[in-house]
């Protein structure tokens, strides 16, 4: 009998034993492929909406999986998304118990503290108040900002006292909001809740709401909320208003009565958008600058000045440039008017003065928009001299301190004795790739899994991952502004092999662009350049003047230029016909003008017309020379971006330097 005991004791033993191998096998040796085949399925079924069976897929992750921690927030949402309130308040405590320091943390958070706003609302308000306090930038402080005031209004007005303190709390919960972010997707909701409280409203925060209300486009409330406030702290904001609402002899108006008196109750920076407001009421910027410079006591007559520099007549520009030096010495907009002078003075041949300036620019504004200009003209300089040593450690100075310029672009022509703009029509094709030479193999997993929702937690502290994903989510234009923006915060930049740039200068539609290029007879690199500048990628976009497409086609111009090719049934939202449609016109104004890339560029932005106009009128003596005098400033920039952005394709993609 002993002995059957034993025997059946063993047996049992022999059982748990094997039962809790097969459970470790389960929880902990699940395969790697085995997971990632799971938790796509998981990821699938969530897109397709049935939320039960990936919540049951989800839970099929083991433990020891870096994809445990997302399978358990997955669950909480899909638990969400079926109305389980029990299901995923349990697996979010679930979470922040077992990971309490995870990227998903905040998220996780927040989702809880959503899920607790009617079941506990006090607790709600904990989870609140502590994501505002341990991530106060973060864009689930701001929402939790408005939670939290809206549970407390709550709470107090279910009660017979409602303190003052409580109050302030409130208000300052709805202003942090609306300061922080004052077109975010609560912001309404903070006007409305915050207009219940049973208390004053001051004067700066009815300022907040009509900023709000202005860019939610609603004019009508922005307009009434703005009188609520004190028109000495409005103005700058009535002018937008006004402007948006038709009303332009108010907003012409309240510009010239702000800036007569009431500039230095403003941002500086209110200030210039109320200008720039003007100037889009006006026929001539020029006149409107002259103007409102009659009204301006000091803040905002600097920028002004420099508007009136921009626009006045070739014959004006050195004195107007000079006065704004004189006048303003310690005004931000001084580095441009000494630039102006510089450049004066090297096409009038005055080398002697042209250096001595350049010089003492270069020394004073080391970091300025505009030193790597003078930089490459002081290399000109030289070369005129012929100091070979001096304009070569000009040429290459440019180039290595601000490799992605249009100067950059000019110094490495005269530097290898180039006549023409194009260095060569021919660039490498190179995939985008992880942003950085040290891969990071669990985001490129999420990236090959599409689980693109969480992958936001992993991007938002850097810029460029951020890119690379939007990239890979089919987000061209996006993924090349957020990349392009960062870039530009960069200081020194990196090399060029860096992959960084690929996200700046991805090669986008490139092989349709070749195919057109190369019927129509131009240079593939420029007209992905022209892309780039036109529409940064988007075959959807349409400008306000009704330009659309890749290459943004006037109707009317497509149209003729479909007549004189013999094209039709063409969609200008297609891809492939816009570029065949664009490369065409590109061919047929360049054919018109001398077979000259840079009178094409310029073309192609202000209108054939308006080229030969210049070229008959403006004293230019090479292409700098000619660039650097177009007339309209948006002309101007036009051809620098463009060729600009042809240099950082070459650069990158082709290995010149």
């Amino acid at each position: 009998m002993d002995m059957w005991k034993k025997s059946l004791h063993l047996f049992i033993s022999t059982l748990l034993i094997c039962g809790l191998g097969i459970a470790v096998y389960v929880l902990f040796a699940q395969p790697p492929h085995k997971t990632d085949e799971i938790y796509s399925e998981a990821l699938e079924l969530y897109k397709n909406e049935d939320y039960s069976k990936s919540y049951a897929e989800f839970s099929r992750i083991i433990f020891t999986s870096q994809l445990k921690p997302l399978a358990i927030y997955h669950q909480g949402v899909c638990a969400d998304k079926i109305g389980d309130l029990d299901g995923a308040i349990k697996q979010y405590k679930f979470f922040l118990l077992i990971y309490p320091n995870h990227t998903l943390t905040t998220r996780v958070k927040y989702n809880l503290a959503q899920d607790l706003i009617d079941r506990n609302p006090h607790k709600a308000g904990q989870y609140f108040e502590s994501i505002i306090k341990s991530h106060p930038d973060s864009d689930y402080a701001i929402a939790s900002e408005y939670y939290a005031g809206l549970l407390s209004l709550k709470k107090y007005q279910q009660e017979k006292i409602f303190p003052l303190s409580a109050k302030i709390d409130i208000e300052n919960h709805f202003r942090h909001y609306l300061k922080k972010a004052p077109s975010g997707r609560l912001a309404l909701n903070v006007i409305t809740n915050w207009l219940t409280l049973d208390k004053s409203i001051s004067k700066d925060d009815y300022l907040l709401m009509a900023k709000s209300y202005y860019l939610f486009g609603d004019y009508k409330n922005a307009a009434e909320f703005a009188k609520k406030a004190d028109l000495k702290n409005s103005w700058a904001l009535d002018v937008k208003i006004s402007a948006a609402a038709g009303n332009k002899s108010r907003a012409m108006y309240l510009t010239e009565w702000g800036l007569a008196g009431n500039a230095d109750y403003v941002e500086k920076e209110d200030v210039y958008g109320a200008i720039d407001t003007y100037m889009t009421l006006v026929p001539s910027k020029y006149d409107a600058a002259i103007k409102l410079m009659g009204f301006a006591k000091l803040r905002g007559k600097d920028y002004l000045m420099d508007i009136r520099c921009r626009y006045s007549p070739a014959d004006e520009k050195l004195g107007c440039y000079k006065n704004l030096y004189l006048w303003f010495p310690t005004s931000e907009f001084v580095d441009d008017a000494q630039s102006q002078i510089f450049l004066h003075l090297v096409r009038s041949n005055d080398h002697e003065n042209a250096q001595r300036i350049g010089f003492a620019f270069l020394n004073k504004y080391k970091n300025s928009t505009y030193a790597p200009m003078v930089m490459y003209y002081m290399g000109r300089l030289s070369e005129r001299a012929k100091s070979y040593r001096d304009y070569m450690s000009y040429y290459r100075s440019v180039i290595s301190k601000y490799p992605d310029s249009y100067y950059a672009y000019r110094a490495y022509l005269h530097m290898n004795h180039s006549h023409g703009p194009i260095i060569t029509s021919y660039i490498k094709e190179r995939p985008i790739e992880f942003p950085y030479q040290r891969r990071h193999v669990f985001l490129e997993k999420l990236v090959a899994l599409k689980d693109f929702e969480v992958l936001e937690e992993y991007t938002q502290y850097d810029e460029f991952i951020k890119s690379w994903v939007l990239y890979k989510k089919g987000d061209n234009r996006q993924a090349m502004l957020v990349a392009r923006n960062a870039m530009d915060n960069l200081t020194p930049k990196p090399d060029k092999d860096d992959l960084r740039w690929r996200l700046v200068y991805p090669l986008i539609y490139y092989n349709e662009i070749m195919n057109a290029a190369d019927k129509a007879g131009n240079v593939a690199p420029l007209m992905l350049s022209i892309v780039r500048e036109e529409s940064y990628f988007d075959p959807k976009a349409s400008s306000a003047a009704g330009a659309k497409g890749l290459m943004q086609l006037m109707p009317a111009t497509a149209s003729e230029i479909a007549s004189k090719q013999s094209i039709s049934n063409y969609n200008l939202l297609d891809p492939g016909q816009n570029l065949l449609l664009g490369n065409y016109y590109y061919a047929f104004i360049r054919s018109l003008l001398g077979d000259l890339d840079v009178s094409a560029i310029a073309a192609y932005n202000g209108g054939i017309g308006s080229v030969n106009r210049w070229k008959s009128s403006i004293y230019y003596q090479d292409t700098d020379s000619f660039i650097e005098q177009i007339p309209y400033p948006e002309t101007q920039n036009y051809v620098k971006k463009v060729l600009r952005t042809y240099w950082n394709y070459i650069r990158i993609y082709n290995g010149n330097e």
